[in-house]
């Protein structure tokens, strides 16, 4: 299926790893120029080798805090120089590693405002900065990666869930207010995926609960035991698996659906 993204300028935060990664190659895939927003020098660097090897036109690199509106502006400013434009914008940042596994009385106030930092004010900043540059191009889509505990709750995971539903509310406003505009504002929800947060968790199990990290069925029944979230498929889902998700509602293929929350659980009730 041609998405229609050839020659696209794309954003997409936290793009060097995860979801953000398997979208971004998606995209690369289809002919779409790139811009990669994170901290990871490192990680930004090979990410943009795999981009360029998978077809995309132009890599920008770009080694950002999103926790920084200074920082923020001042990347989507070289960006909006560069191309003069943006078609894309992917918010796929998450806070993965703070909080995550520990109940509401054992969260400090810093461990609040640094999950909601990123997990919803990062996308914020980011709207907010690339909103200029979305005006300026023929077409422009908005997808800001949520999660699907939103749904269902877990007592692990209050702060990380409580910054995700923000993030669906933020999303869903801003896909009134673009409306007009013909701005489309969507909303990808996984739900348990091998990401680097969740591989992180996995691997720090104590030695009797320690499983194969290649092992998806395993995983998933380690987070129906912690999290209370299985999934019909009876495994969790990897990245690439999500990606191509991301890369439609962010397409020019998609010409209708705005301020939809799209479930990508592996079989749920929600």
């Amino acid at each position: 299926m041609d998405l229609g993204l050839g020659g696209a300028a794309v954003v997409v935060n936290g793009g060097s790893k995860g979801m953000g990664r398997a979208a971004a190659e998606v995209m690369a895939g289809e002919g779409a120029r790139v811009a990669l927003l994170a901290r990871g020098a490192q990680a930004l660097a090979d990410t943009a080798s795999a981009l360029e090897a998978l077809g995309s036109p132009e890599v920008l690199q770009l080694s950002t805090d999103l926790t920084d509106r200074a920082g923020v502006d001042a990347a989507f400013a070289e960006i909006g120089a560069r191309w003069g434009e943006i078609n894309v914008l992917v918010n796929a940042a998450g806070p993965v590693d703070v909080g995550v596994g520990r109940r509401f009385d054992e969260l400090d106030d810093d461990e609040w405002q640094a999950t909601f930092d990123i997990g919803t004010l990062s996308a914020a900043r980011c709207a907010r900065a690339a909103l200029p540059w979305l005006r300026k191009a023929a077409w422009a889509r908005i997808v800001n990666v949520s999660a699907h505990s939103v749904r269902r709750q877990s007592a692990g995971l209050v702060a990380y869930t409580a910054a995700k539903a923000a993030l669906t509310s933020f999303s869903k406003n801003l896909s009134l207010t673009l409306a007009a505009e013909g701005i489309l504002v969507n909303t990808v929800s996984p739900g348990s995926f091998l990401s680097e947060g969740m591989k992180g968790y996995l691997a720090a199990l104590p030695p009797e609960r320690r499983i194969d990290l290649d092992d998806l069925h395993a995983a998933m029944r380690i987070i129906g035991e912690d999290f209370g979230h299985p999934a019909h498929l009876g495994r969790v889902a990897r990245p690439s698996e999500i990606g191509p998700v991301i890369a439609f509602a962010a397409s020019r293929a998609n010409t209708y659906m705005t301020g939809a929350d799209i479930n990508v659980d592996g079989g749920s009730d929600f």
